[in-house]
C-alpha cells in the first residue's frame, strides 16, 4: 500500500528553477505549497549512485532529513541503446566542463560515438525519470517513468534543456527541443513518473 501525502508543504529537492516550476505546475490542482531546495538554503548532495533510483533517493532523503519536510526528488537522463544505454545515469556528467555544463558538447559527443559505433539509424533511445518521495522518518515511495524515442542529428530546436534538441519522441515528428515546454511536460518521462506519483500518493 502506497503511503499517501497528507501535508500542506512539499519540498522539491532540486536547485533547477525550471524543474521546480514544472513540478509546482503539476501539483497546482492539489493545493500543495511547493518549495525548492535552493530556497531552503540546502546544499546539493553528492550523487554517487549508479542508478536513477539511487541518486533520487540520495537527494530526497538528504532534503527530508535536513528540513523535516516530505521531499520529492527526481533523477533523469537519456539512454541510447547503441551506446549500451549510455549516458544514462551519467547524462549530466557528460556535459560537465570547468565552467559549467555544456550540453551542446554532450550532444555532439553522443552523436560522434554513435557514428563511430557504426550503429545504423534509427538510433533508439529513451528519456528516463525516477521520482522518489521521502519522509523524515526514512520511508520513501519510488515512481519510474520513461519516454521512448530516438536520437536525431543535427540538433533541432531551442526549447527545453539538456539533450532535448536531439531527442525525437515516439509518435512525433519534432524533437523535445522544438516542442512548447508545457506541451512537452504533458508527455515526457517526468510526466509519466508524475502520473504514477499522483495516483499513488494523492489519489
Amino acid at each position: 500500500m502506497t503511503r499517501k501525502f497528507e501535508g500542506e508543504k512539499l519540498l522539491v529537492a532540486t536547485h533547477n528553477q525550471g524543474k521546480l516550476e514544472e513540478i509546482a505546475d503539476l501539483l497546482k490542482p492539489f493545493g500543495v505549497e511547493v518549495v525548492g531546495a535552493a530556497g531552503m538554503g540546502l546544499p546539493e548532495p553528492v550523487e554517487d549512485g549508479t542508478t536513477f533510483i539511487e541518486n533520487a533517493r540520495i537527494k530526497a532523503h538528504a532534503a527530508a532529513k535536513a528540513t523535516g519536510l516530505p521531499a520529492l526528488s527526481d533523477d533523469s537522463g537519456i539512454e541510447i541503446d547503441a551506446l549500451d544505454k549510455a549516458p544514462g545515469v551519467y547524462t549530466a556528467d557528460w556535459a560537465e566542463t570547468e565552467t559549467g555544463r555544456d550540453f551542446v558538447m554532450a550532444m555532439t559527443k553522443s552523436h560522434d560515438l554513435l557514428v563511430k559505433s557504426g550503429a545504423p539509424e534509427p538510433w533508439i533511445a529513451r528519456f528516463c525519470c525516477t521520482l522518489v518521495l521521502a519522509w523524515p522518518d526514512g520511508h520513501d515511495e519510488v515512481f519510474p517513468g520513461k519516454m521512448e524515442g530516438r536520437v536525431v542529428w543535427p540538433m533541432r530546436g531551442e526549447q527545453g534543456h539538456g539533450y532535448d534538441p536531439i531527442f525525437q519522441p515516439e509518435g512525433y515528428d519534432v524533437t523535445f527541443g522544438e516542442m512548447d515546454r508545457w506541451e512537452k511536460n504533458k508527455i515526457s518521462h517526468r510526466a509519466d513518473a508524475f502520473r504514477k506519483f499522483v495516483d499513488g500518493c494523492f489519489a
